[in-house]
């Protein structure tokens, strides 16, 4: 997978998480993931299409690191994922995004993005919608870790 597309998607988790909830996340090693089963508790998922490509990005969070990102964001702690975090979780997707096409834009990279779904429960699964491979995203916290996961036809 092309890294110069992969790249603006790390940096824009990074920024909208540091400027919004003042959440620092420490990236750990990308690598292909071969199933559907999401690694966290509660996942944004948002397809993409262009003309160049199609594809889907997800962030998933484990519960404590959501709950703790809503604290930071709103003041409020719930004690478990509510619907309140489930929002926060699609708009974040849905920033998340925005600045990364902001950023592949630039580059010359066009595509439109739907509407953010989210998925919450232990075990749950997540469909790319894509052919190509997907690369999973590591990243720790103090509360807990998020999974960023990014799959495009052809790059």
């Amino acid at each position: 997978m092309n890294v110069e597309f992969v790249n603006p998607f790390l940096s824009s988790l990074q920024n909208v998480l540091s400027m919004m909830a003042q959440v620092e996340l420490t990236p750990g090693k990308a690598q292909l993931k071969k199933d559907d089963k999401a690694r966290g508790d509660v996942s944004g998922l948002i397809g993409m299409v262009g003309p160049q490509t199609k594809g889907s990005f997800s962030i998933s969070f484990e519960e404590g690191l959501a709950i703790e990102i809503m604290y930071k964001m709103l003041g409020e702690k719930p004690s478990e994922i509510n619907d309140d975090v489930i929002d926060m979780v699609g708009e974040i997707t849905n920033m998340v995004t925005g600045g990364a096409k902001r950023i592949l834009g630039e580059k010359g990279f066009d595509f439109e993005m739907a509407s953010p779904i989210v998925v919450s429960g232990f075990n749950h699964t997540i469909k790319h919608r894509a052919e190509g491979p997907k690369l999973i995203m590591p990243f720790t916290h103090a509360a807990g870790k998020a999974y960023l996961e990014i799959c495009f036809d052809k790059l």
